[in-house]
């Protein structure tokens, strides 16, 4: 059996293997149901024909292959791969949510309209800010939305201005979204604490600059102290400042992006609110701004109302003039917008801030075990995740990469690797509120065991993993063949 752990579906396809059996004359007859000839395939497709306990084990055994939240310790610094609790799913399967068609009325799906009005409305009381929409589908495409947003901002108010600041240990994506947007980027380099270095920033500020895009707490996973200032610098030069709120699990009750002097930002929900990661699939993003942005806020927003018999209603209503427009069909990933609601609502105001209290409590004591076998370039305490760096280990010729290889051996998950780019060797860790003083204690112990080896035994790290059901592949071919068939 154990040639069967390379096997596709379609190396099990059998000659008249069946997994299911339609009835004679469940497909119409009626002419008006043909397809044109012009329009029908000449040859049938090259479907697998699999019986259907094949299939059920075959995509059973491949999950097992994958590792994933149920089934252990995923620290997977700057993603925040958080736990996600069943419940949520539970609720988003709701048959009056999980069968709502979206062309449905307001007046037959208000329950569906107060969800959004209320999450929108708890988002915007979480964050500070003036005005939350839900309509983006993840959270780069909720950077691209705020950066849209500041354009038309500036491009109303003053004309265009061309740049965007970024940190050097800003996320992959910001620059990304920066240049997508149409501007130009300009990095700033971080001081020797970590932190945005305001005479760097003070160098690069003019009035060609739209807004500062700024990660707080920062991939570092520390918290800029400079933070009000940096807003006042920014704004005094007529530049907004934008929030990467990638790091919110941190802040949850503690600290509030508006409050800070942010006047744009951008959540991903599945790395604050337990939402299920994209992965390919569908994601969920929520995108705010202060008074004086909110116009230029995506979609149409849904408002409460009095009607006539004086019991309160949800409505559609129609986008502003400066909405820069709709960035997804309808009102984004509804069923994702659920499960968030229902994890806010379960844990309150109380709970949320006990989430994020827990989740520097984790990263703090995971990053004190470790500090003597790992350099970890910055002192001082650090929020909801830490950044360690390998390079003792590669001077005895092993990397950060063999450390995460060897850490599959664990039946744990690997952290982030080579991120943030300023700190060499780097190993990302975010441990999430949501693992037990027992799983922490065990991942550093993996971690210590690893440094260890490294020391006596280097050549079993080099040569991990050894335990995973896959063991070495071709990294190079398989970031550039991307035939899996």
């Amino acid at each position: 059996m154990e040639r069967l752990k390379g096997t596709t579906i379609f190396d099990l396809s059998q000659t008249g293997a069946r997994g299911v059996a339609v009835a004679e004359g469940a497909v119409p007859s009626d002419p008006r149901w043909h397809i044109r000839t012009s329009l029908r395939r000449r040859e049938p497709p090259d479907w697998p024909e699999v019986a259907e306990p094949d299939v059920v084990r075959h995509y059973t055994r491949l999950s097992t292959y994958n590792h994933h939240l149920d089934k252990n310790t995923y620290p997977l610094g700057s993603c925040t791969m958080k736990y996600n609790p069943k419940i949520n799913d539970r609720a988003a399967a709701l048959p009056g949510f999980s069968r709502l068609h979206p062309e449905v009325t307001d007046a037959d799906c208000q329950g569906a309209l107060q969800l959004i009005w209320e999450l929108a409305r708890d988002l915007a009381v979480i964050t500070g800010m003036h005005e939350m929409r839900l309509q983006p589908s993840a959270g780069a495409q909720g950077e691209m939305v705020g950066l849209l947003m500041a354009r038309a901002y500036h491009r109303k108010r003053s004309g265009d201005r061309t740049k965007v600041l970024i940190p050097d240990s800003a996320h992959g994506t910001n620059p990304a979204s920066v240049t997508l947007a149409g501007f130009e980027t300009v990095a700033i380099k971080s001081n020797k604490q970590g932190l945005v270095d305001p005479e760097a920033l003070d160098h690069a500020l003019d009035e060609s600059v739209a807004c500062l895009m700024l990660t707080n707490p920062n991939t570092l996973g520390l918290f800029e102290k400079e933070i009000v200032r940096i807003a006042a610098m920014c704004h005094d030069k007529g530049a907004l400042l934008y929030n990467d709120g990638a790091n919110t699990n941190a802040l949850l009750g503690i600290a509030r992006a508006g409050d800070m002097g942010f006047d744009v930002l951008h959540l991903n929900l599945h790395k604050t609110f337990s939402t299920p990661h994209g992965g390919g699939g569908p994601g969920a993003a929520a995108v705010g701004a202060n008074a004086a942005l909110a116009p230029f806020l995506p979609g149409s927003p849904i408002r409460r109302v009095s009607g006539d018999d004086g019991a309160e209603h949800y409505v559609r209503s129609a986008p502003g003039p400066d909405a820069i427009g709709s960035v997804h069909p309808f009102f984004g990933n509804f069923g994702l917008l659920v499960r968030a609601y229902v994890y806010i609502r379960t844990l309150g105001a109380a709970g949320l801030a006990q989430a994020s209290r827990d989740a520097i409590l984790a990263a703090n004591y995971l990053r004190a075990r470790i500090k003597h076998a790992y350099d970890v370039p910055h002192a001082g305490p650090c929020m909801h995740e830490f950044v360690a760096s390998a390079v003792r280990q590669k001077a005895q010729g092993v990397r950060a990469g063999q450390i995460a290889k060897r850490l599959l051996d664990f039946g744990v998950h690997a952290p982030t690797v080579y991120f943030p780019l300023i700190v060499p060797e780097a190993l990302m860790i975010e441990p999430t509120e949501t693992e037990s003083l027992a799983r922490l204690d065990a991942y550093a112990d993996a971690l210590l065991q690893i440094a260890h080896e490294v020391e006596h035994d280097p050549e079993l790290v080099n040569s991990a993993p050894h335990e995973t059901p896959f063991l070495r592949i071709d990294e190079a071919r398989a970031a550039r063949d991307l035939d899996v068939g």
